[in-house]
């Protein structure tokens, strides 16, 4: 029976990690930490396992751990775990600087234990069938894409007025680390090939402190991507979509399109020159809104970790991959800052 740990009592071990973890068979909670001892307490008592003083007492008593703090405490949370030998599963962002990033890479490699990045938009099943059929070549080469990630904000997910996502000092980054960093993962995810140029734009445009102040990260980020064959696209990222919650991809070939999640009553719809649209629905996507209602579905990701572990099954949410994808973000960052479009090196 494999033995985790959960590192950070926020939101999204509420409504992922610890109820994911408690309802696999292969696997039972060892023990919670969070620096608010009360919050740690409160899920061991509800999930089982104890609650633990520090981080690296959690670390001792466990086989693997989940990392759910706050983003700058990462790369420090997961690399103290691998050089522990434990198998590290590390909410996203990855971390909050490329080195950091590295660093996390290199250490799993050197310890031989498994990084894995909650990149959830690769386990769904509306993302893995528009793969394959981009891969069995059903729109053709592929030109263009679009890609969107909005809701209303953590501090409406989290039910907390002035969450730490909207502070620099914790976060790093704002909505392009927060949502775009699914949505530049998917696209690789989806082409088979990486970003390799991006021109970005980052704004605060509503979001607000409690006193009036404006949030210290972006609440918006528009990014335009070039990738490795050439395919160009954009992907727009927001907490300031007030209205229904859009998580949708269009993928456009020189045959046809691929509709992800754009469509209230399918998931997939393939679109293509002089044939009927073949129109499907094998999931759906998770949104706040559902788990604010209480509606839970399975992200995947703990499921795949435990797998990986247990039964020696590959993931393709890999440090390796989630790299690739935050040096893209790293990436537009310095483009929104800059004005210049930046070239990014996806060979080292």
């Amino acid at each position: 029976m494999l033995r985790v740990g959960i590192i950070g009592c926020g939101k999204i071990t509420e409504v992922r990690h610890a109820p994911e973890y408690s309802e696999n068979p292969r696997c039972e909670i060892g023990g919670f930490y969070d620096f608010v001892p009360e919050r740690a307490q409160a899920f061991a008592e509800k999930y089982g396992g104890r609650a633990f003083e520090s981080v690296e007492a959690l670390i001792e008593s466990v086989d693997a751990v989940s990392v759910c703090s706050a983003n700058r405490a990462h790369a420090q949370n997961t690399i103290c775990a691998l050089e522990a030998g434990r198998h590290v599963l590390c909410e996203k962002p990855m971390a909050t600087s490329l080195a950091e990033c590295e660093a996390m890479v290199a250490a799993a490699k050197k310890a031989n234990r498994l990084l894995m990045i909650g990149h959830n938009q690769r386990f769904n099943r509306a993302h893995q069938e528009a793969r394959r059929l981009i891969q069995d070549g059903a729109i053709g080469r592929v030109l263009s894409f679009h890609t969107a990630f909005g809701h209303s904000g953590p501090e409406n997910w989290t039910g907390t007025p002035n969450p730490w996502f909207f502070d620099k000092k914790r976060a790093a980054m704002g909505a392009l680390a927060d949502l775009g960093i699914h949505k530049t993962d998917l696209i690789h995810f989806l082409l088979g090939e990486p970003i390799v140029r991006v021109s970005a734009r980052m704004t605060t445009l509503d979001k607000h402190f409690p006193d009036g102040s404006p949030i210290t990260v972006e609440d918006n980020a528009l990014c335009i991507y070039e990738t490795r064959s050439g395919a160009v696209g954009q992907m727009h990222v927001s907490w300031t979509f007030y209205g229904r919650e859009d998580n949708s991809t269009r993928i456009y070939g020189t045959t046809g399109e691929i509709r992800l999640y754009d469509d209230p009553d399918y998931s997939l719809i393939l679109e293509r020159r002089g044939r009927e649209p073949m129109r499907l629905n094998p999931d759906r996507i998770q949104t706040n809104d559902d788990q604010n209602a209480g509606i839970r579905v399975s992200t995947g990701v703990i499921d795949a970790f435990v797998d990986a572990i247990t039964l020696n099954k590959p993931t393709p949410a890999t440090g390796e991959e989630a790299l690739k994808a935050m040096r893209v973000i790293f990436a537009a960052e310095e483009s929104a800052k800059t004005g210049k479009t930046i070239s990014i090196n996806q060979d080292e």
